[in-house]
């Protein structure tokens, strides 16, 4: 592989410099302390930290003079913020903890043994920084009989409260609070309470949860036919109720609080690149990685900001310069599986088993805007899904190339893509992670999303303290369309989107769009473009304005269905009583900043 591909040109409208609120959150969260909590590191030493810890990986495939030629390579490829892989990475490579990997899927089987063993298990990994998800499928529904003891079942949502307790005094890896996904299936006997479970707004407050919906849930919904739940050992059925009152009532709940968002399990599963080791039952925390059970995923995004080049004037994609960096995105990623320490040996044998990337992108807003393009807008659309396209391909040839120097995963025999005789490294390549933290660390808007406001608030982060974010872009924009900014900052800071400000040109007005300016439609459209070119899944939140109805709520859910997208999650403004992200800012900030976007759970990956 040659290491200088795509290094020619140096993106052209984005310095890499850290901002105030990368600062603060580097300090808050990723740099070492002493014993008196002191921080001990700057930014350059951290990423030269975590670039000489994953580098040790190329001394076990080749010569000692690769591993310093690529130490060179990643820390060039982290302190540009060209790349940023998953928060756990920062914090731990080349540190005693060493676990580098944001998500896992534990399992759960019914018995008391493996509940509490899986407890223990979540809170060892929550502890080293991971997310965990589950699915509580295979739980025995309430008032079931227990043979062992004569005594009746409480059902799969009495120990979710356990699961939520216990990670409620975890924090991860020293540095944030725990995130957990909890995933049942759409028959299981329990579903009506797992549906409503966190509608009294105060309870599972660190799970955010999935219905495990099927193709045949949906067409019993479109037909009006009752559907069956059944006993998830005997299978037997256990009650029939009108699908579409299950169905309104996800959708009732979700418009009153955010969840239950819905896991596309047949979906999930005809993209599921090792079928012979099981089906695939839930999903990381944000969704965007559907896991076998004792899975991990290792992610990382790459800033297409800094994928621009101008000439003449004009601005386009630099696609060498994105080829080269998916490349060494890929070959970070793979060295981090071989230097990674795993929780347990199970996780280790099925992480290095299949061997699971989730490379993604983070920028996609401000991309847009560099572009002229509108996101939501049809040429938004067009541009994701080719932009996602040569991500995909260059990171399966980056895999099928590391196949050949270092071998295909382990379990490549029976894989797809061993009776397809394709070599690869990894079973998955690819995924759509929210970026929440590395995302401003980078400067840059979050994941796919749309900016979230111009202007508004975090909470619930560093530690309590608020962080004002708003994105610079903004000022430099309303220059070149002749507005004094001083005009409108003032509403800017009130309102934090353009659509409420009289006399603003509307060509500004559609190129500064937000998250709550664009249909639900508009959103799902930018996650398929994306999906149909990813490995694993979307993390996409369908943003909803307060006004929106149920009625929203479910076109979303049907239209999610429809488009093959493997999940989806929807939030509707003001439906939580403690949100993460406020519109505006009560005072104007000291501080200018990029402008990033986080799912409701401020999962930080």
């Amino acid at each position: 592989m040659d290491s200088a591909s795509g290094c020619a040109k140096k993106p052209c409208p984005v310095a890499p410099q850290l901002s105030p609120n990368a600062l603060r959150v580097l300090e808050a969260r990723y740099l070492r302390r002493d014993a008196d909590g002191h921080v001990i590191e700057t930014p350059e030493q951290l990423f030269r930290r975590v670039a000489g810890a994953i580098a040790q990986a190329e001394a076990l495939h080749g010569p000692p003079s690769l591993q310093q030629q690529w130490e060179e390579i990643f820390f060039e490829l982290l302190s540009s913020l060209d790349f940023l892989p998953n928060s756990p990475a920062l914090m731990n490579a080349g540190l005693p903890l060493g676990q580098l990997s944001a998500c896992f899927v534990l399992p759960i089987e019914d018995t008391m043994e493996s509940i509490f063993e899986t407890l223990k298990q979540a809170a060892l990994v929550q502890r080293t920084g991971g997310g965990t998800g589950f699915s509580f499928s295979k739980l025995r529904p309430k008032g079931d009989l227990v043979h062992s003891t004569g005594g009746r079942a409480s059902g799969p949502v009495s120990f979710m409260k356990i699961f939520d307790h216990t990670t409620q005094y975890i924090k991860q890896g020293g540095k944030r609070r725990g995130a957990n996904m909890g995933v049942l299936r759409v028959d299981h006997p329990d579903i009506m309470e797992f549906i409503t479970a966190k509608a009294d707004g105060t309870s599972l407050h660190n799970f955010n949860i999935s219905v495990g919906v099927t193709d045949a849930f949906m067409e019993a919904v479109r037909r009006g036919d009752t559907f069956e739940l059944r006993h998830p050992h005997t299978h037997t059925v256990t009650d029939r109720l009108e699908a579409r009152v299950i169905f309104e009532t996800i959708v009732d709940t979700a418009w009153k609080t955010g969840d239950p968002g819905l896991l596309f399990l047949d979906a999930i599963n005809r993209a599921n690149p090792t079928p012979q080791l099981g089906m695939i039952e839930a999903t990381n925390p944000c969704g965007e990685v559907p896991l076998l059970p004792n899975e991990s995923c290792n992610l990382g995004s790459i800033n297409l900001a800094h994928v621009l080049k101008e000439e003449a004037g004009r601005v386009s994609l630099d696609v060498d310069r994105l080829r080269g960096l998916v490349q060494r995105a890929v070959r970070f990623l793979d060295d981090l599986i071989d230097v990674n320490r795993y929780p347990n040996e199970d996780i280790e044998r099925m992480s290095r088993g299949n061997r699971k990337i989730g490379l993604g992108v983070m920028g996609f807003a401000e991309c847009l805007i560099r572009l002229g393009i509108p996101y939501g807008s049809d040429d938004a659309v067009q541009f994701g899904e080719s932009v996602m396209e040569i991500i995909a391909r260059s990171a399966h040839e980056a895999s099928r190339q590391l196949a050949e120097e270092r071998g295909v995963f382990p379990n490549w025999p029976e894989s797809i893509y061993g009776r397809r005789g394709e070599p690869r490294r990894h079973a998955t390549c690819t995924a759509i992670a929210p970026t929440g933290t590395i995302s401003i660390i980078a400067g840059t808007t979050a994941s796919i999303e749309p900016l979230f406001a111009l202007v508004y608030t975090r909470t619930h982060s560093l530690g309590g303290k608020p962080l004002v974010e708003m994105t610079p872009l903004l000022w430099e924009y309303c220059q070149k369309f002749g507005i004094d900014p001083d005009a409108i900052k003032h509403q800017v800071f009130r309102y934090g989107r353009l659509s409420e400000i009289p006399g603003v040109p509307d060509a500004l007005k559609r190129l500064f769009v937000t998250a709550l300016d664009l249909s639900p439609e508009q959103h799902l459209q930018i996650q398929a473009a994306f999906q149909r070119h990813v490995d694993n899944s979307v993390s996409k939140t369908i943003n909803l304005p307060e006004e929106a109805t149920r009625d929203d709520v479910g076109r979303a859910y049907w239209q999610a269905w429809e488009l093959g997208l493997k999940g989806i999650t929807v939030y509707r403004y003001g439906s939580k009583g403690a949100q993460v992200l406020s519109v505006g800012a009560e005072t104007e900030p000291v501080l200018v900043e990029h402008a990033s976007q986080c799912d409701p759970c401020e999962c930080q990956l």
